[in-house]
């Protein structure tokens, strides 16, 4: 049997960036074979991302591109804060993104077939799940293309907006701040989705019922309430966060500037975190420890 050195097992992990142990493994598997050893990690890490894909993504990134106007925002999602900072996985969702932009897919199964790196984006990922040890995926992403200009903004890497525009590209990088800090859901009052708006009129109703006044004032106090909710939630209609002696619209107009829409990510948004009670998973792991001593 080959001799397993130091120096054999180093190589092998410089080459795959497997954990030490695993390429030790691998390389007494293989009887010192290279070739043969990097295959048997490329089966154990296929196993491993094949467990890891079932875990819970709450975590991750949202990331830009844009070339002239064509763009597009990205949200990548992983398990845990410390994951969404490593270097493999931030070039990883920076490439995915460029991609996005260049090929258009047409939804996320589409992207992960797009090749990369001589292989596929679902394949890089894939092996990316096994080195890191959590499930990664995209999870949505939207791409901008035509006459308007584009402008991105990220606030760290957990909220990113893209924003159409025509006029003073400031003026722009400002509305897509102010986007990522109040979180507008629609450009204008008109945009705002009939659904918000009969969930926000119900709550009014309920509210304005209890006031125990004529139906005629309820009906005015509804429609006020309404109207209220309506111009909070819409950019144009937005006090601007850098000057509130004016609106978003008022800001630029004053730029001779217009927005044609925008888009914002936020990371996690709607997936339901799994709550783990670190207390009773260490008190589980030692009382599996005794039973198996």
């Amino acid at each position: 049997m080959a001799a397993i050195t130091a120096a054999l097992v180093g190589e092998l992990r410089a080459k795959t960036d497997a954990p030490m142990m695993e390429c030790k493994k691998a390389l007494t598997e293989a009887d010192g074979d290279m070739a043969k050893a990097e295959e048997i990690l490329r089966v154990k890490l296929g196993r491993k991302a094949g467990k890891a894909a079932s875990r819970v993504t709450a975590e991750g990134i949202v990331v830009s591109f844009i070339d002239n106007t064509t763009g597009a925002l990205l949200e990548v999602n992983c398990e845990t804060d410390f994951v969404s900072k490593n270097d493999d996985f931030l070039a990883f969702t920076n490439e995915c993104v460029k991609l996005i932009a260049q090929h258009n897919p047409a939804d996320v199964a589409a992207l992960l077939a797009l090749p990369m790196n001589d292989s596929t984006v679902d394949t890089v990922r894939s092996a990316l799940i096994g080195k890191i040890g959590e499930n990664i995926m995209p999870r949505r992403f939207k791409r901008f293309t035509g006459s308007s200009k584009l402008v991105s903004y990220l606030h760290g890497t957990r909220i990113g907006v893209m924003v159409e525009y025509e006029g003073d590209e400031t003026a722009a990088k400002d509305v897509a701040m102010h986007i990522a800090a109040m979180k507008p859901i629609a450009l204008s009052m008109a945009d705002v989705p009939e659904q918000a708006i009969a969930v926000e009129r119900n709550v009014a109703v309920q509210k304005a019922a209890e006031s125990g006044k004529p139906a005629e004032i309820v009906e005015k106090m509804v429609e006020g309430s309404v109207q209220k909710y309506l111009k909070e939630v819409s950019l144009l209609n937005q006090t601007f966060v850098k000057n509130d002696k004016q609106t978003v619209e008022q800001m630029l107009k004053a730029a001779n500037t217009t927005i044609q829409g925008f888009t914002m990510f936020v990371v996690g948004e709607g997936i339901e975190k799994r709550q783990d009670d670190f207390a009773a998973e260490v008190a589980a792991q030692v009382a599996a420890a005794k039973a198996t001593a």
